[in-house]
């Protein structure tokens, strides 16, 4: 089954209000700065440049759903927040073709200076991974873990005759993709978009973020003629590694993992496991706001009130709204049988902690 649904996700009052309350703060914030237009000096005016945040952000969200025949179930949800462009896209593939309906692969890609990057590997990348034919009924491991890169590599190569073709040097995208088999579960991330997976409610695995003030990333970036100043590539680019952005990766007599951003995915395999409960792959949009603990614990929670797994993501894109993020938001929810169940207990906790905050809210702004 796989059903999508687009629009706003009903929330509780006292979010509402906190959600008038960030827009009014941020809004003033983008805002201050302008003084009523720009500014002329002799006589001419001076380029204005357009902002890359909304004065208030776009709250509607794209949500999926659905579920595998051995007993998966995953949901997505994306919203464009506080950003100018909707840049992320995302796979989800519940079940494979002939001989793999027992493999799924899920992944998000978060591109940047432009969604093209980003839509054109969404489009392309399984399909060079699985063409690699190093993935069948066998799960090798090894040759698993080569088809990763290889389809990484051949994907970024074809994305280069595209972009040359159509005018995108400039934009690229991270990926944080997952391949899940009966026996394993592999992951490949190229960039600072981030997978984890929780087991008996703690973090036993994550994705290292690719950032050119990572010791590995910088001297591969100095080595190939570049630098990273504040904390970027040449002053620039936030990312180490990404498909596209091709004005990073000219340097002569070098390979494609030793330019200055490399598409060289980084691939790691967790053998499956009965404690298994879910996985999440989502863009920075959520990890500059929530460390991998605080996000599973909040999911854990949220699981046992909530059976819509739709609403549980819906829920961690408020939250990370909420606590500031101006990013695009994009989050895959993906669960194990051995997920955490509804509770009688917690339904009934939220509830009455959902009344009490209720009340304390409408007491405040009775008061303002």
């Amino acid at each position: 089954m796989r059903t999508a649904r687009k629009g706003s996700v009903e929330m509780p009052a006292f979010v509402r209000q906190l959600v008038k309350e960030t827009e009014k703060r941020v809004s003033s914030f983008f805002k201050g700065g302008g003084h009523g237009g720009a500014e002329h000096t002799d006589g001419e005016r001076e380029e204005v440049i357009s902002s890359p945040y909304l004065d208030r952000p776009i709250l509607d969200k794209l949500t999926e759903e659905g579920c595998s025949c051995w007993g998966l179930t995953y949901a997505l949800c994306s919203m464009q927040g506080w950003r100018a462009n909707m840049e992320d896209y995302h796979n989800c593939v519940p079940q494979l073709g002939t001989g793999l309906a027992d493999w799924s692969f899920f992944a998000v890609f978060d591109g940047h200076a432009g969604n093209q990057v980003a839509q054109y590997v969404s489009q392309h990348l399984l399909d060079q991974v699985l063409a690699t034919g190093g993935i069948g009924p066998e799960d090798h491991p090894d040759r698993v873990r080569g088809s990763f890169t290889d389809g990484f590599l051949h994907t970024d190569k074809h994305l280069l005759t595209a972009a040359r073709r159509e005018g995108w040097e400039r934009g690229g995208t991270t990926v944080t993709s997952t391949l899940i088999s009966p026996r394993y579960i592999y992951f490949a991330n190229c960039g600072d978009s981030r997978a984890m997976l929780c087991q008996a409610g703690q973090v036993c695995f994550s994705t290292e973020d690719h950032k050119p003030y990572s010791p590995l990333e910088r001297e591969r970036i100095e080595s190939a003629g570049g630098s990273v100043s504040l904390q970027r590539i040449n002053g620039s680019l936030a990312v180490s590694r990404a498909l596209g952005d091709f004005s990073y990766k000219g340097t002569v007599n070098r390979p494609p993992t030793q330019q200055m951003v490399s598409p060289e995915p980084e691939v790691c395999v967790v053998e499956r496991s009965p404690w298994d409960e879910f996985l999440v792959l989502a863009c920075d949009g959520v990890w500059d706001t929530v460390s991998n603990e605080e996000l599973c614990a909040f999911i854990q929670s949220r699981l046992r009130v909530c059976t819509d797994l739709r609403d549980v993501c819906s829920q961690v894109i408020d939250l990370c709204l909420y606590k500031g993020s101006l990013d695009n938001i994009s989050i895959i929810l993906v669960c194990f049988p051995g997920a955490p169940q509804l509770s009688a207990e917690a339904i009934h906790q939220e509830a009455e902690l959902e009344d009490l905050l209720e009340s304390k809210v409408a007491g405040a702004v009775m008061w303002r």
